[in-house]
């Protein structure tokens, strides 16, 4: 694939998504699957590696540009959105930690499109972060994992799981494991959840483990660095990309409103005449850019080398209460036949909910928000 500019880019993920995105989006629905020839295309026109850097085969983009192109894609199925964002973010997590020996064995295949790896992090019976149960003990060359994993996204078509868990015995932080469980690994038994309500096609898995076996060098990282492998140099990016994506369905939910309005006649007029309708618009367009600058704010500071915990905790918790707002005064201005399943915002208002759990619910980016709004209280207290 010959360099291009990110005009380029910009112009090319255009014309995909109003043209083949589209159609791929009618025959998701209709059939409630995603072909495996969605990840073909997607892989080939390079939309997979758009953030990885160029040393490892990726396009290079800055992670502003990413995120700008990241909002167009948005406007795509909700599925295909998903594959987008979370191929474009999961090779960070991996590399982090990663040897030499595994950047070539898991990153640079990945990178590639050769392999596919899922994220691996929520139970059943606990939370996403120090409180997980799934264990391991070290035999030999191998670790026995024992324990469940659930809601777990391309559990369909995932060839390794990158699985957090702990050392039997560990609480909290301390002995949290990292480790690509391959899809065949003795032990590991994948159940398929029921459909969800939006991102249809995208299959979501139980996976129970009984004394599953995962070789040692699988481990990213040492014993007791699992959970920084899962948080750092992946969840700030990603919420941050959430955001965008965010702020990409919306446009897309206001543009089909806008449409409407100005086509729908009742009482003699179109329903852009109606002031009520205006305002709605007015204020769904605001939201949508008011969540954009912030989005972009943790971007350019990202891209300065600078941490983003709280500016990505921001952007996610807005982005994903602006896209709820936005859709539902979408769907208000379709009316009743928005809410059939042939209309686009019937699609969008149904994948949208998604995202409110995306990496962690609001009452989790508020709790961030508000440790570091405390922290920098208590440190100017004492300066005082």
């Amino acid at each position: 694939m010959k360099d291009r500019t990110f005009d380029e880019w910009m112009e090319d993920v255009k014309s995909y998504v109003r043209g083949p995105a589209s159609v791929w989006a009618k025959r998701i629905e209709e059939s409630g699957a995603v072909p495996a020839a969605i990840w073909q295309e997607l892989n080939e026109r390079g939309y997979l590696r758009l953030a990885a850097p160029r040393d490892y085969g990726g396009v290079g983009l800055s992670f502003r540009e990413y995120l700008l192109l990241l909002e167009q894609f948005a406007g795509m199925h909700g599925s295909m959105r998903v594959i987008v964002h979370v191929m474009n973010s999961l090779w960070r997590s991996i590399d982090g930690k990663a040897t030499p020996e595994q950047r070539e064995t898991f990153v640079l295949p990945f990178i590639r499109g050769e392999h596919k790896v899922t994220f691996t992090l929520t139970e059943p019976h606990s939370g996403s972060g120090a409180d997980i149960k799934t264990t391991a003990r070290r035999v030999g060359d191998e670790y026995l994992v024992n324990g469940e994993k659930w809601m777990i996204i391309f559990s369909d078509v995932a060839d390794f799981f990158l699985l957090f868990c702990r050392l039997e015995g560990s609480t909290g932080s301390e002995g949290t494991l990292a480790l690509l469980v391959p899809r065949d690994a003795p032990g590991l038994d994948i159940e398929l959840m029921p459909p969800a309500m939006g991102v249809t096609g995208t299959a979501h898995g139980h996976l129970r483990l009984t004394d599953c076996r995962v070789p040692a060098a699988n481990r990213l990282g040492g014993e007791g660095d699992g959970l920084e492998v899962a948080f750092r140099g992946f969840l700030d990016p990603s919420r941050t990309a959430i955001g965008m994506t965010c702020v990409g369905a919306a446009g897309r939910a206001l543009e089909l409103a806008a449409n409407h309005a100005l086509e729908r006649v009742t009482f003699g007029q179109p329903l852009a005449k109606r002031q009520t309708i205006q305002m709605w618009l007015a204020e769904m367009a605001t939201d949508i850019q008011a969540a954009k600058q912030l989005v972009l704010y943790a971007a350019d500071k990202f891209d300065a080398g600078l941490p983003i915990t709280t500016e990505a905790a921001m952007a996610k918790l807005f982005g994903t209460e602006m896209l709820q707002r936005v859709t539902d005064k979408a769907l208000q201005i379709h009316g009743g036949p928005g809410y059939f399943k042939s209309s686009e915002i019937e699609r969008i208002y149904r994948d949208a909910r998604m995202q409110r759990f995306e990496e962690g619910t609001a009452e989790i980016q508020k709790m961030v928000i508000a440790r570091d709004v405390l922290d920098r209280a208590g440190r100017e207290r004492s300066q005082a």
